[in-house]
């Protein structure tokens, strides 16, 4: 920049004059657009398929395992939930008191992680995180009695969410503006190959009469986390992560690998990219105080943001996926479906068609928009749950209406899945500011977690004394979700990072950004 003296290698630009940075006038984002375009037009950026295209691809593949650790608890315990051989082990059942304290805490355990993404990198917060995931792992498959089994539940929540937190901020902030979406939204996907792999084996050692019927799942619920430990640190480090450090060298070589077709680290495009971090973290600091959250409500700005994030950690999970996820065998059940084998093979039905759904999600989110799928999704999820009360609040003795039902309860997960699924995975982490990213992240899983206590403590009760009513209460909730989210959404889509942070700042940052999107439509239509 023109008032900075520029020192090469793994120092930091330092200002030359006394006039502090903060007090200068910024790149509106229309300037900051502007200059993405003339730099794409000069380097288009990494192209598909080249051999840095596929490194690029292992790299994603590598940090789509921590998803996978989130997607094998969820099931495995749904489905050894329903297991006899389990439940006769530990003197449990499907639904009641006992069944919520098992799996309320794992959400409990999801403590806020920002420390170490900030302090150490986002590399060691993945392998801390994975770690404790792996220890959580063997204490719950060898547990004896149940208190064990409880105690290791709490370690493997701790230490996904502590994964999950570092693997969204470190992709976040090695893609390139254009594919984010897809690549974050392909993260979160990835909690559903862990879910096939999970109810795909437990129709098969479900049919065993001994307990590694539901011990084999638990036991390889820690793979993904090995595979995660085993190849982080060959990872490249946040760019954005390096330059707070003073690696500016460093993180330009990142760039330049990641995002140049060129792999030249004074291409264009990782100049502007590096300009605009240097940019964004001198005009707002790098927040280290990872005890101290008082950062993400300081300004109307910061205020804004932190309420976005909080919306989307709380309707994710109170959409009624939940239910479905850790619920599904006794669902089943309710509508007229008694066989565990027939249970855990509809369960294991409904990871693949979720699937198939989330990644139709991640393909076409950097397409039609944040606000589009989103909004989307939620109407159609209206629709299915509307219909499903419909069909199963007479009761099981009509077959055709039963399978009906079940029928439309997968559509919901389809539509969830489309829209939420990738969103998840993309939102939040983009529109927080580097400094508060992790810990932005972290305060997430809080809302997140303290939304999934509603359903993995008070729905297994639920089940038990209202049964198909639950229904009603998450067709009303989504439909007032509908709203909230048409009013304060604000699309993002195909914006730097840097550039979503000027869009927050604006008045009405929801209008704006639709009125951006329509600019750059018209003046580039290319990028968008």
């Amino acid at each position: 920049m023109s008032d900075a003296k520029r020192v090469e290698g793994d120092s930091i630009d330092v200002p030359v004059d006394n006039i502090p940075y903060i007090e200068r006038t910024r790149t509106s984002p229309e300037e900051q657009q502007a200059k993405l375009d003339a730099a794409l037009q000069i380097d288009p950026g990494l192209q598909a398929w080249t051999i840095r295209a596929v490194q690029f691809y292992l790299i994603v593949l590598c940090a789509c395992c921590c998803s996978g650790d989130s997607g094998f608890d969820g099931t495995v315990m749904g489905g050894i939930n329903a297991m006899k051989q389990y439940q006769e082990y530990f003197g449990m059942s499907e639904a009641g008191a006992s069944t919520s304290i098992v799996f309320g805490i794992y959400t409990v355990a999801a403590l806020p992680a920002s420390y170490f993404p900030d302090k150490f990198g986002r590399r060691v917060a993945m392998c801390a995180g994975n770690c404790i995931t792996i220890i959580g792992s063997a204490i719950t498959a060898t547990a004896t009695t149940r208190s064990t089994f409880i105690g290791g539940r709490f370690l493997t929540g701790m230490g996904t969410a502590a994964a999950n937190a570092g693997a969204k901020a470190f992709l976040a902030e090695i893609t390139p503006p254009k594919s984010r979406g897809l690549f974050l939204g392909f993260l979160n996907s990835f909690f559903y190959v862990g879910q096939i792999t999970a109810t795909g084996m437990m129709v098969a050692t479900g049919r065993w009469n001994d307990n590694l019927s539901w011990r084999l799942p638990l036991w390889i619920q820690l793979v993904p986390a090995v595979l995660n430990v085993t190849f982080v640190f060959l990872l490249p480090e946040s760019p954005r992560w390096l330059y707070t450090v003073g690696k500016t060298g460093q993180a330009r070589n990142v760039l330049a690998e990641l995002h140049s077709s060129t792999a030249d680290p004074h291409s264009p495009l990782v100049d502007l990219e590096m300009d605009e971090i240097e940019e964004t973290i001198r005009a707002g600091g790098a927040d280290k105080r990872w005890w101290d959250y008082r950062s993400l409500f300081h300004t109307a700005v910061d205020r804004r943001r932190t309420f976005t994030v909080m919306m989307m950690g709380a309707f994710g999970q109170l959409a009624g996926n939940n239910l479905i996820t850790y619920f599904l065998p006794v669902l089943l059940g309710a509508a007229g479906i008694t066989s565990q084998n027939r249970k855990l093979t509809l369960n294991f039905v409904n990871s693949i068609t979720s699937y198939a759904g989330a990644l139709t999600g991640c393909a076409i989110v950097d397409r039609v928009g944040r606000r589009r799928l989103l909004i989307s999704c939620m109407c159609a999820c209206v629709a299915c749950l509307a219909i499903v009360t419909g069909l199963l609040s007479g009761g099981t003795d009509n077959t055709t209406r039963s399978n009906a039902g079940i029928s439309f309860i997968y559509l919901f997960m389809v539509a969830y899945s489309f829209g939420w699924t990738p969103m998840q995975g993309i939102y939040a982490t983009e529109i927080l500011a580097y400094e508060t990213r992790a810990k932005g992240l972290a305060f997430l899983n809080i809302v997140s977690q303290c939304a999934s206590l509603i359903n993995t403590f008070a729905l297994p009760i639920a089940l038990t004394r209202i049964k198909w009513k639950v229904y009603i209460i998450f067709l009303a909730w989504d439909m007032f979700e509908i709203i909230m989210l048409y009013l304060f959404l604000v699309e993002t889509k195909g914006l730097t990072l840097e550039e979503i942070e000027e869009v927050f700042a604006q008045r009405d940052p929801r209008k704006y950004s639709i009125a951006l999107r329509t600019q750059v439509k018209s003046s580039a239509p290319g990028r968008l």
